[in-house]
């Protein structure tokens, strides 16, 4: 691996769409820091099926993103790693219902640390280290940031502001670094129920989701990975935005 080749952090980088643009992006010759909180199995996985592919080109590190020394501890250790870091891509996220009658104050510190605040603790931490290296930032949001998703408050509440993170970002950190961001609409169906997500996921459900998709079909995480690259790596003049990748959802 060149010394110079550049190194991403990626949250929430384990499984589904985190790990496709884990893929994509190392498939770019980046090197990848795999970040993960409870998929330490997948994360280990990936990183050695990366590390087949090419010797010392990821690694995984643990951490919760609802622990602000625990956000700063995962950027200085992704930085030394490699002594260097060119991108970070805010993947990680939760997501679940939270009904007004019975959201509490434990749901909106979850769901606003993973979206929100862990997100801006960790631009806040890496904003060094990609001003020197004239980086890029990707902040993976939501269509649902701007037409509420019923039932699911706080989470929207949150990707709003994951929104507006990347617009003061880009505002603060340019020239330096571009920050722009990817709303995705129908891409992966939601895991099956949890103690925290009540199962509402039926297939007629999906269904009728479909149907009201102007391009009559899901989205793929590949169509996320291949924005991501290119908002890392080509889009030279676009800061502060963040596009959607709904086929057409949001024109319903």
């Amino acid at each position: 691996m060149p010394e110079q080749a550049p190194v991403v952090l990626i949250t929430g980088a384990a499984r589904r769409i985190g790990a496709c643009i884990a893929r994509r992006l190392h498939q770019h010759n980046f090197r990848i820091v795999i970040h993960y909180q409870h998929s330490a199995d997948a994360a280990n996985t990936l990183c050695q099926e990366l590390n087949e592919r090419r010797a010392d080109s990821a690694c995984a590190i643990r951490a919760n993103l609802s622990d602000i020394d625990a956000v700063k501890q995962l950027a200085t250790a992704s930085i030394a790693r490699w002594h260097r870091l060119d991108a970070l891509v805010n993947n990680a996220s939760s997501f679940y219902p939270t009904p007004l009658p019975t959201a509490n104050e434990a749901q909106w510190h979850d769901l606003m640390g993973s979206n929100l605040r862990g997100p801006f603790f960790l631009c806040q931490a890496t904003a060094s280290e990609l001003t020197q290296r004239h980086g890029a930032i990707v902040n993976i949001a939501d269509i649902y940031a701007r037409q509420p998703l019923d039932a699911h408050s706080i989470y929207c509440i949150a990707k709003a502001g994951n929104i507006m993170l990347t617009r003061a970002m880009a505002q603060e950190l340019a020239p330096q670094v571009r920050v722009n961001g990817i709303a995705p609409g129908v891409i992966l169906w939601p895991e099956k129920t949890t103690q925290k997500t009540p199962g509402k996921n039926t297939d007629k459900t999906q269904q009728s989701l479909v149907e009201k998709i102007p391009l009559n079909r899901m989205g793929n995480p590949e169509d996320i990975a291949l924005l991501a690259e290119f908002l890392i790596t080509n889009a030279s003049y676009i800061t502060g935005q963040t596009i959607a990748v709904d086929g057409g959802k949001q024109l319903v």
